[in-house]
């Protein structure tokens, strides 16, 4: 049933050609330029398990962890959501995410190209969240001899050190500086090598369009986002290397291990990718530089985790549309954790809008950057630690550390900020820095707006409310546009 509110008949004439959030394309992978570590003892933790071949449906023994959610884990063990609820009556079924920790029963169903079960990481050590709270990374550059404490570039309109490129890659992709660092000595020697390698594609990922230290950790953050993401969505069960070999994670692993996983396979199909995935790999520099991250790890996402109440933004009265569907947070490809909305024009392209996008809760102000704007809803100061709402595309946003209420102005949509044809506000989630998919057992509800994805993929989908639909559409269309009535009702 399409939105029929009376407004919609006239005001949807008012709108022009918008647009959503247009990506860079996503590069193809080539060769690996790995860098040799020194050879050291295995790993005393974390070993893996022989699988063994199991019954169709047989029930195998699964421990929670961090963020799963039965879709996911449905997806994972080539199950049903269905069959997990029957296999375990403890688990109701309106749960959002798994209490870390709480045995399951998974009914199983082989499938071939099996990788690996060796767990490389825990999710905290992946994720920009809470395991970063007091990590300087300017200092720990400092504190080792390698080429990237004397290196500099340009990266997000100004000169950088190499600290704080990484610190910027980091906040952006919400990725941790701590395996951002660990990948750059594991590939190039950033914290113990006196010069760097004589390439610009110090991680192996050798494409013109990612030169230099900045875009090589652009490409793997986001990369590593994909492969976290597809892992918590469910949607990346399979994989393909470049040599054409195919692999599929194993069901027991956790997002972060995946994530390594899949940011290696991207360069390397053969023994370089075996080494950097196992217990002499990625792992083994990190615990050399950071200590062993397993022992004591928090849980990112607790269980049962719920969305506090959030309103549109813009105001009462007001018909904004639609125009972009559940898409990614800030790269390209996953996590799908953003929407997208226009306020009406009459003019087409990019201007800064006369109506305001507004706070959909209470909060403050932790971060601000062209076109960016943070909103820290736990008041905390922190944008790493409890819920926090990204805004993208925004314009004369109001001052860093700002308190706002819900509802107040924070700033103006606008093309400022990404790549985009017209002006809209590109909104999303996370939670201890991860970010939260949209179309999700926790969906990104404001107003009792629930947004689905769309079979076309980024952009596309809908909202839906007590039988109301409005469809994505950057055209601004009658079928997207969205009145915001008094008292949100």
């Amino acid at each position: 049933m399409a939105n029929k509110h009376p407004l919609l008949r006239w005001l949807w004439a008012g709108f022009w050609l918008l647009a959503s959030c247009a990506p860079p394309p996503q590069p193809t992978p080539p060769p690996p330029t790995a860098t040799q570590l020194p050879p050291a003892a295995p790993p005393t933790a974390t070993p893996w398990p022989e699988r063994p071949p199991y019954a169709p449906g047989e029930l195998v023994d699964y421990t929670a962890q961090t963020g799963d959610t039965l879709p996911a884990l449905a997806a994972r063990f080539n199950t049903t959501v269905a069959e997990i609820l029957a296999a375990n009556p403890v688990v109701p079924q309106s749960a959002t995410t798994m209490p870390p920790g709480l045995p399951l029963k998974i009914p199983i169903y082989y499938q071939p190209l099996w990788g690996s079960p060796f767990k490389i990481l825990p999710d905290i050590a992946l994720v920009n969240g809470p395991g970063d709270v007091g990590f300087s990374t300017a200092d720990f550059v400092a504190a080792h001899p390698g080429w990237l404490q004397n290196y500099s570039d340009y990266a997000g309109g100004r000169r950088r050190s190499g600290a704080e490129i990484v610190d910027y890659v980091a906040a952006n992709f919400s990725v941790s500086p701590r395996l951002l660092l660990a990948l750059l000595e594991y590939q190039a020697g950033a914290l113990s090598a006196p010069e760097p390698p004589q390439t610009p594609y110090v991680l192996g990922y050798e494409n013109p369009a990612y030169r230099g230290v900045y875009l090589q950790l652009v490409w793997a953050a986001n990369t590593l986002n994909n492969g976290y993401y597809g892992w918590r969505s469910g949607e990346l069960t399979l994989f393909d290397f470049p040599d054409g070999r195919q692999e599929r994670p194993d069901p027991w692993l956790n997002a972060a291990s995946v994530a390594v996983r899949y940011l290696f396979s991207r360069l390397d199909g053969g023994e370089s990718f075996a080494r950097a995935t196992g217990p002499q790999g990625l792992w083994q520099t990190y615990v050399q530089l950071f200590g062993d991250p397993w022992p004591g790890s928090e849980a990112l996402i607790p269980g049962s985790l719920s969305q506090p109440d959030l309103r549109l933004p813009f105001a009462e009265d007001e018909v904004w549309a639609y125009t972009g569907g559940p898409h990614t947070g800030w790269g390209t490809g996953a996590p799908f954790s953003a929407l997208d909305f226009a306020p009406p024009t009459s003019v087409t392209g990019c201007q800064i809008a006369e109506q305001p996008a507004l706070a959909v809760a209470d909060g403050v102000i932790v971060r601000k950057d062209t076109g960016l704007l943070v909103l820290d809803l736990d008041g905390d100061g922190d944008e790493r630690t409890g819920w926090t709402i990204f805004y993208l595309h925004i314009s004369n946003t109001i001052p860093l550390g700002s308190v706002v209420k819900a509802g107040d102005p924070v700033g103006y949509p606008s093309c400022e900020g990404g790549r985009t044809t017209g002006s809209h506000v590109h909104i999303a989630r996370k939670y201890n820095g991860e970010w939260i998919l949209a179309d999700s057992p926790l969906p990104f509800v404001m107003e009792g707006w629930r947004p689905r994805n769309g079979a076309e993929g980024a952009y596309s989908g809908w909202l839906e409310k007590n039988g109301m639909v409005v469809r994505a559409c950057e055209c601004a269309n009658a079928e997207s546009l969205v009145v915001r009535e008094p008292g949100g009702r």
